[in-house]
């Protein structure tokens, strides 16, 4: 039969092998599993991540998987892949990428879970798990560029929950072993899962588009290793009936291509952004530019003295969701470029203890937004790659200080450093897990390529 987009990627997920991955693609993407492990054991102290559990644990009958957090806690392996997307996105900490979407999240719970699964005959290797997690990322990036549309911060759906569902089916069914005409038919039954609106961002509903997308896309290839079947076309364009295609305005897709002696994943080509504290990634660039100009602030005064602020200007791209002027909760100032900029001018950082209740409604940090006028210059368009966040300090005096920022510490452009890395996945982890085994993680996933059981992990 002719080949189809969809039959491509199935065919791909089937035939890709551990000598695939480059040297390079192993090392970011273990610096991904790493980074989402300790985001994911730091979102376990939250509530929303409390709801989730109180909710599967309701329903879990076939308690094999575990939970991040939570020793002795097990689940059944679908619930515990959504109880760990939900603990992964429950902060907005976790990993992104370009075109925008948080793609470990969506992945990494649903192979854990997945490998406990699995019996001690048929456990999978540390390679295998490290193959099956790029398969998961690589089927994420190639739909995102299917549309230029998703290559903007979004408007109508949370991408995680589109692309990323198809990526968890992706990489289930590579590490279950499906064949591939199982591997097409997770895709088709994922696309009818998928699915998340962005309105529900800063709300406690948006952590469930990374529970839902990471479990979904296990059920998938979990239905399909049981015989059910779907569109085979179900990324094809299509005329006149949408399938993939649904979630973008904008739609040319592009087979993939089956490796022979050489495949260059995407990952090769585009590194991640790491969050360096728990907030919108467009957060990101209005924080450093506001710590810039704090730096520039106190070397005019002396000390950070409000008082002597008029009116601070951020020059931010227009993106509605993110553009919050007086955010009351926790989830909201995670998704406010003005709560993001003050926080840093206040307190000369921005960290896990900005977004609790007495932080977001200090007397000194409410007089500091009251002083905030946004602008949306036209070259600074709504875009991980391209945008820019500036922010200027008018004085009483007349003096007007700016700081701008175009590439945040942390960003693919400026990737941290591994002790940068580590710093961050030792301070979450350390919330929930004693020293000893954060040591513990640390080496296993350094040496992922070499665990003969990748369920240990």
């Amino acid at each position: 039969p002719e080949e189809t987009v969809t039959s491509s990627f199935a065919s791909f997920i089937h035939a890709v092998r551990p000598e695939h991955l480059s040297k390079t693609v192993c090392h970011r993407s273990k610096r991904m599993i790493l980074d989402s492990i300790g985001v994911g054991l730091v979102g376990s102290t939250t509530h929303v991540f409390d709801i989730a559990l109180q909710y599967c644990r309701l329903y879990s009958s076939v308690a094999v998987s575990s939970v991040y957090g939570k020793p002795g806690v097990k689940l059944s392996p679908t619930l515990a892949a959504f109880t760990n997307g939900v603990a992964t996105h429950s902060m907005d900490f976790d990993d992104t990428w370009h075109p925008a979407t948080h793609p470990s999240g969506a992945v990494l719970p649903a192979l854990l879970a997945a490998s406990q699964m699995l019996p001690p005959s048929t456990k999978p290797s540390g390679m295998d798990f490290l193959l099956a997690f790029n398969v998961g990322l690589e089927v994420q990036g190639r739909l995102m560029h299917f549309s230029t549309e998703a290559h903007n911060i979004p408007k109508r759906f949370h991408p995680p929950s589109v692309v990323g569902t198809m990526g968890s089916a992706a990489a289930t069914a590579k590490l279950l072993s499906l064949s591939t005409a199982q591997c097409a038919h997770a895709l088709g039954i994922a696309a009818s899962l998928a699915g998340a609106p962005m309105a529900n961002a800063a709300t406690q509903a948006k952590p469930l588009h990374i529970g839902n997308a990471t479990r979904l896309g296990f059920e998938a290839a979990l239905l399909a290793a049981r015989g059910m079947e779907a569109n085979p076309l179900i990324l094809d364009d299509i005329a006149g009936c949408s399938g993939f295609s649904a979630f973008y305005s904008i739609y040319q897709p592009k087979p993939l291509s089956t490796p022979s002696d050489h495949h260059e994943f995407l990952l090769e080509k585009q590194d991640i952004a790491f969050k360096r504290f728990p907030a919108h990634l467009g957060m990101h660039w209005v924080v450093d530019a506001a710590l810039s100009v704090r730096n520039l602030f106190i070397n005019y005064a002396g000390s950070f003295s409000p008082s002597l602020i008029r009116t601070i200007v951020l020059k931010i791209p227009v993106s509605k969701y993110i553009n919050r002027p007086f955010p009351s909760s926790e989830h909201q100032a995670r998704h406010s470029f003005q709560f993001n900029a003050c926080t840093a001018l206040l307190d000369g950082e921005v960290g896990l203890s900005s977004f609790t209740e007495s932080s977001i409604h200090r007397q000194e940090l409410r007089e500091l937004l009251d002083k905030v006028v946004v602008e949306h210059p036209e070259d600074n368009v709504a875009n991980f790659d391209k945008m820019y966040g500036e922010v200027a300090l008018l004085l009483h005096s007349g003096d007007v200080l700016t700081g701008k920022c175009d590439t945040f510490y942390g960003h693919w452009r400026k990737p941290l450093s591994k002790e940068s890395l580590l710093k961050k996945f030792r301070s979450n982890a350390s919330h929930v897990l004693p020293e000893e085994k954060i040591e513990t993680v640390i080496t296993m996933v350094d040496n992922l390529e070499n665990l003969s059981d990748s369920s240990q992990l």
